[in-house]
Parts: structure tokens; C-alpha cells; sequence
């Protein structure tokens, strides 16, 4: 009996083993034939690569579109001819803009947001954005009277669900408050962005605290590809403590208790006016907030970081009343270098400068503007005003060789992106990738236009190109008319110009004078006797053709001898001058 038992259990219990091994056997069957979804990520920049500003990167996943910042570049000195900023090519953007899902702002620079209202007047699409970057884009597109457009606030540290996908925000440390960084999810693991970051664990206030352990977050989660900022990657260490300016600062004021010192600085360093803030509240200096940009900000900033003491807070009016006064002046680009100009002279109503005033120099020497620069600083030499330089010794907000192996440390992506900055700065974030253990074929260091494309989770291709043209910008509302302008101006510069004229008869369209040949900055014609001869020849010549052949109208007829004639010119001495023919049709009867 106790036998029958014993074999009725070893009996159930064998079928019971039997059961679960067929169903374990199922189960790999299943997991075996499941079929790996499939998903095509595309990422490319239109900006930033090899190049100061102009920031635009697209993380393109399965077709839908998300744009990651958009920012203008400003043109060097030398390219400059009246342009005021460059903005990306936004020709593959405008041909697919059905599939545009967000446009998301990482902070409130102009390299990162400035191109906003030229893209937003071409495509239609939400735009992303913390708090204070929001209340900025919302006034700029409100003063270029672009309306239609969706600004959402998001938090620092939040996981939203946007255009159908997972993206999940962490907070960073930079000159700009609310930055943050960002990751997209895709099938094989996250995108992830970093932003403009630096490791600070020094006390802060909360809109400037990074919080470095959401990194964790993608960790887990798992990392398909990373794209780090380039533009810190020369320089070793940490960027911290190196970006602070508050006790350079704090030894200006203490060596200059009795004299006025003027403050200029880039208005979107928010970081640094809020340091210079501090350091006058410390001394119980007052202050003068000169510029309206700068007073706007400063309200701005209002329940995001400490108050201004207002006792301490003078107006315009009252500099010259004041002896030991710290003026901040903010201002961007050429424009704030011109106002320093302006001030040094004693051009301007409401300052009087005298020679034992002080001009602290708070922003960096930022590629455009060197001749301004330059220009400044002699003014005020020439003014004996005292001039202390205090950015030479201060860090940019960018992360260096130990910020960017912290990041690939904690995410230990698959695949590693250098973004932003010159081509050199982009080389040395790659090697910093490689030192941190990512093989060199898991580096991309990409062009502008170049596309990384990864079919489910594996790169694949590196060979497409998108073609990129540079939009000019000289501020005039048609801005694609402008551009145009501005290359005509590039051309006259660079190649010249070159002038023909002719006059015909109005009934006959026989000539009656000329053709005459002027040149401007082209070559020496009196060397090039047989160039004249040659265009003359090709101007008479066409406008004879058209006649004959009864199709003469003079505006094709000037577009076919402008068209002729430049390839000549090109073949004949490698240069592509402007070609203006002139056609005069003289009645002869007056």
C-alpha cells in the first residue's frame, strides 16, 4: 500500500517535470521564432560640426523627425559684408516636415535657439522647453510677430511621452539656468544627448544644480548611441572650479573700493552676471543694470534665484552721482563691443567717463567680433581708462577631458558621437572615447549633413550626405532675398565686378554705340586687352542671334549674355565676377 503510494507520487511528479519541461522547451521555441522588431535611427547635424554655433542636431527614428536645438553662428570679421548672423539649411526639414515631431531647446543661447523664428517661419512644430527658455523663445518670436507656435514647458527632471515616444530629461550644470540634457528611447536602448554641461557639486542654486545620477536611468535602460558637447574636450581636468569669475571678482572690487567699475558681459552668461550680483551684494556696492536686455532678464529671474537687494539697485540717471558704482553692461556680439566704444568716448548721454574709471572685460574673445574687440580696447587705452581683462583666466561652461569621461563612464553607450565645436575639438573628444575603452569603429566623427544610419541597433552606414547651403542673414524680414543679396556682396568682394554696356536702336536694335567695358576689382584689363575684345565680341553676337533669329527681348537677351559671359570669364582666368550687361534701346527719332 505505503508502495502504491510512493509510486503514484513518483509518478505525478515525473509528469509534472515532464509538463514543465515541455513548457520550457515551448518557450524557447516562442523567444527562438519571435521576430526582433524592426527600426531604422537616422542622426545627423545641420549645424555644429566643424564650426562655432549654428547647432542643430536631428535624431530622425523610424521616420519621425526630433529636432535637438537650434542656434545661428555669427560671421567672422573677414566674411562679414553687412551679414548678421548664419543660419542652418533647413531644405530637408521644410521636405519632410509632416514628420517633424519636436523641436527641443536645451537652454536660451543663440547658438542653441537663435535660429528658431527663421525655422519656424518655414515648418510648423512644437518646441520644448524648461521654464525660463520658454518665457525667452516666446518673447523672441513675439518681436519677429510669429505666431501659431506651441511652446511647452518641461521640467528638468521629468520622462514625457512626445510624438508617440519616450524622452526622458536630466538636469546639467551651465552658464544658462534650467539647462538640461536629454535621451530619446528607441527599440535597441536610448539616444542621449548631453547638453552643455560641467561637473559642479559646489552649493548652488537649484536652477543651475546638475543632478548626474539620473544618469543611472539610461544605464539601466541601456545606451544605443551618445553625443557629448566637444567644445571643453582640449582641455584637461575638470572644467570646475575654473568657470568661476566671483573671486577675480571680488579682488577687483577690493583693489578699486573708490572708483566706478563698468561690467560688460554677454547678456545670455547668466552665470556670471549672477556672480558679478553676488560679489557687489557682498561688498554692499550698488549697482546699475544699464542696458534694457539686462534689466528684462534680471525681472526675468525673479523666483528662480535669489533676489536683488533693491537698496543697492541704482537707475541710469544716477551713475555719474554715484562714485564707487559697478555698471553692468550687457549687450551680444559686435553690438556690445560698439556700445563700450561708444561709452569710452563720452558718446554716450547719461555716462561722463573719466580716466580712473574701470572696465572689466567679462566675456570671452568669441570668433566675429575680433576686430571690435581690438578696437574697444584701444579706445579705452586711449582714454586712460583702466582696463582688466578677468575672462583670460576663466573657463567656458563646457565640459573637458574628465566631465566627458564621467558621462561615458556612467552610460557606457554602444556607440559615441562628438557634437559641437571645431573640427579639432571634435578629434579630441573622440580620443577621449577611445581612451574610455569604445573601439575606434564605434566613434563617428561626422561633417555637417553626414547620416549615421542604425538598422535595429547596428550601425550600417556612414555614407549619405545631405547637401548644405548656408542661409546669410543681414536682418531684413525677407531673409531668403537677403542671403541672395549677401552672396552678390561676397562675390563683388572676392572676384568683382564686371560692367557692360551698349546702346541699341529702338526700331532695329541695330547698335549704335558701344559696347563699353568697366571693371571693378576683377583683374587689370589693360594687361587682358583680348578679354574686352572677346566679351564685346560675345555681347554683340547674341543680341545680332536674337534679332535675327526674331526672338530679341532685352531682359532674356541680358540673362543669356550674363550667362555666356561669365563661363568665359571662368575658363579664361578662374574667377566668377558679378556680370551686369546693360542694354540701352535709343530712339532715334529724338
Amino acid at each position: 500500500m505505503e508502495n502504491n503510494i510512493e509510486m503514484m507520487q513518483e509518478n505525478e511528479t515525473v509528469e509534472l517535470h515532464s509538463d514543465e519541461a515541455k513548457t520550457d522547451r515551448s518557450a524557447k521555441k516562442r523567444k527562438k521564432a519571435k521576430i526582433q522588431p524592426q527600426e531604422i535611427v537616422r542622426i545627423f547635424a545641420l549645424g555644429g560640426m566643424d564650426e562655432d554655433g549654428k547647432n542643430m542636431l536631428c535624431i530622425e527614428i523610424d521616420g519621425d523627425i526630433y529636432i535637438v536645438e537650434a542656434g545661428i553662428k555669427f560671421p567672422d570679421a573677414k566674411s562679414a559684408l553687412g551679414i548678421e548672423c548664419i543660419v542652418q539649411d533647413f531644405s530637408y526639414l521644410i521636405a519632410h516636415k509632416d514628420r517633424i515631431k519636436a523641436i527641443l531647446i536645451t537652454h536660451g543661447h543663440d547658438d542653441v535657439m537663435g535660429a528658431l523664428p527663421y525655422l519656424l517661419r518655414q515648418i510648423k512644430a512644437d518646441v520644448y522647453a524648461t521654464s525660463f527658455t520658454a518665457e525667452q523663445i516666446s518673447k523672441m518670436l513675439k518681436a519677429r510677430k510669429i505666431k501659431g507656435i506651441k511652446i511647452r514647458t518641461v521640467k528638468r527632471k521629468e520622462t514625457r511621452k512626445i510624438g508617440g515616444r519616450t524622452v526622458h530629461f536630466f538636469p546639467v550644470t551651465h552658464s544658462f539656468p534650467q539647462a538640461y540634457g536629454l535621451g530619446i528611447r528607441t527599440e535597441y536602448g536610448y539616444i542621449v544627448y548631453s547638453g552643455e554641461f560641467i561637473e559642479d557639486y559646489d552649493d548652488m542654486e537649484e536652477a543651475y544644480r546638475g543632478d548626474y545620477s539620473e544618469l543611472s536611468f539610461f544605464r539601466n535602460e541601456g545606451v544605443l548611441c551618445l553625443l557629448s558637447d566637444s567644445k571643453g574636450a582640449e582641455h584637461q581636468g575638470h572644467t570646475s572650479p575654473g568657470h568661476r569669475i566671483y573671486d577675480l571678482f571680488n579682488k577687483t572690487l577690493d583693489d578699486y573700493q573708490h572708483q566706478r567699475v563698468f561690467v560688460e558681459i554677454f547678456t545670455q552668461s547668466v552665470f556670471r552676471i549672477q556672480e558679478i550680483i553676488e560679489s557687489c551684494i557682498e561688498h554692499r556696492r550698488k549697482m546699475c543694470f544699464y542696458t534694457r536686455d539686462l534689466q528684462d532678464l534680471i525681472a526675468g529671474l525673479e523666483g528662480i534665484t535669489d533676489a536683488v537687494p533693491p537698496e543697492l539697485v541704482i537707475s541710469n540717471d544716477q551713475i555719474d552721482k554715484t562714485d564707487n558704482c559697478v555698471v553692468i553692461i550687457s549687450g551680444q556680439g559686435r553690438s556690445l563691443f560698439n556700445l563700450m566704444i561708444n561709452i569710452a568716448n563720452n558718446e554716450v548721454s547719461d555716462i561722463s567717463f573719466k580716466k580712473d574709471d574701470v572696465i572689466v572685460v567679462a566675456t570671452p574673445l568669441v570668433p566675429g567680433v575680433e576686430k571690435d574687440f581690438r578696437t574697444m580696447e584701444n579706445d579705452i587705452y586711449k582714454r586712460e581708462g583702466i582696463l582688466i581683462k578677468i575672462d583670460k583666466n576663466v573657463s567656458g561652461m563646457h565640459p573637458a577631458k574628465e566631465d566627458l569621461k564621467m558621462m561615458i563612464f556612467i552610460l557606457q553607450p554602444k556607440y559615441y558621437i562628438p557634437f559641437k565645436g571645431e573640427y579639432r575639438m571634435l578629434c579630441a573628444n573622440a580620443m577621449i572615447a577611445r581612451e574610455m575603452g569604445i573601439p575606434y569603429e564605434d566613434i563617428l566623427v561626422l561633417d555637417n549633413g553626414q547620416v549615421a544610419t542604425f538598422e535595429n541597433g547596428v550601425l550600417v552606414n556612414t555614407q549619405e550626405v545631405i547637401e548644405l547651403h548656408e542661409a546669410l542673414i543681414d536682418g531684413e524680414e525677407n531673409w531668403e532675398k537677403a542671403g541672395v543679396v549677401l552672396k552678390d556682396r561676397e562675390t563683388l568682394s572676392t572676384d568683382g565686378v564686371v560692367i557692360m554696356a551698349i546702346g541699341l536702336d529702338s526700331k532695329n536694335q541695330k547698335v549704335v554705340n558701344g559696347p563699353d567695358v568697366q571693371t571693378r576689382g576683377f583683374i587689370y584689363m589693360k594687361d587682358a586687352d583680348y578679354i574686352t575684345r572677346d566679351i564685346t565680341k560675345i555681347m554683340i553676337d547674341t543680341i545680332e542671334e536674337n534679332v535675327k533669329e526674331k526672338k530679341y527681348e532685352n531682359l532674356e537677351c541680358r540673362a543669356e549674355i550674363r550667362d555666356k559671359v561669365q563661363k568665359y570669364l571662368l575658363k579664361s582666368t578662374g574667377k566668377r565676377p558679378m556680370v551686369l550687361p546693360v542694354i540701352l534701346e535709343i530712339n532715334s527719332n529724338q
